[in-house]
């Protein structure tokens, strides 16, 4: 007996194609949980955590490299996009550390590598990953795009809650009177919508099988290293 050609299997070499692309995926998951792990035992358990956070900025590149292998469409659009995100957070966070007005007094370490006008280059790349990532959760959701935003927006703060007690404690960046303000979160709401708002209004495909992943990885490093750091 036949059947339409619909109800079919799909074709071998289309088969062939999803079973790579799923390897593919958990090799970059494997690998990505491998390098969190490691990271999680020798900044909660090490007597030199200096070692491990020299790797910091490897980790924090290898993350979004993998990130954009698995974004579909790398065309023009979503590179402005990537370049826009990461230069206009990069030079509020220039304005951020100069005159202590929107996040509130802090300074950045020499844990992130290579700075700029006193901010290490890579919190450009860092903002980027975290609005990518709030964008495409937010994806999930289906609701106006402004609510969308706002829901990003929260998921990208969020993030920054449980980051922030790991950052001052392993000198990221530190505080004036090591406290830090309710300002800062105010200001990475404003910041996270307008960014939000920007990757609403931007068209790219907009699904990445490894996002969930990353974003739920993050917060539970940084979520355990804060909780056992109190």
């Amino acid at each position: 007996m036949s059947f339409p050609e619909s109800t079919q299997q799909a074709p071998p070499t289309q088969l062939a194609a999803s079973g790579a692309y799923t390897r593919r995926l958990r090799v970059a998951q494997g690998v990505l949980l491998l390098f969190h792990v490691t990271g999680f035992i020798g900044l909660a358990f090490s007597k030199d955590p200096s070692f491990y956070l020299q790797f910091v900025p490897l980790n924090l590149l290898l993350t979004m490299l993998l990130l954009l292998a698995f974004q579909p469409d790398r065309g023009t659009a979503f590179v402005v996009f990537c370049v826009t995100v990461a230069a206009v957070s990069f030079f509020v966070e220039v304005a951020g550390v100069q005159t202590g007005r929107l996040f509130g007094q802090y300074e950045y370490g020499t844990v992130l590598g290579w700075k700029w006008m006193s901010v290490p280059l890579l919190i450009g790349l860092n903002w980027l990953m975290l609005t990518y990532m709030g964008g495409i959760l937010a994806e999930y959701v289906r609701v106006p795009s402004f609510v969308r935003a706002l829901l990003a927006a929260v998921l990208v703060v969020g993030m920054d809650v449980c980051i922030e007690p790991v950052a001052v404690r392993y000198d990221f960046w530190t505080w004036q009177y090591n406290v830090i303000p309710m300002q800062n979160f105010k200001a990475w709401f404003a910041l996270a919508l307008i960014l939000q708002v920007y990757y609403n209004r931007t068209y790219f495909v907009k699904r990445n099988p490894l996002v969930p992943f990353v974003y739920l990885l993050q917060l539970l490093f940084f979520f355990g290293l804060g909780m056992l750091n109190r």
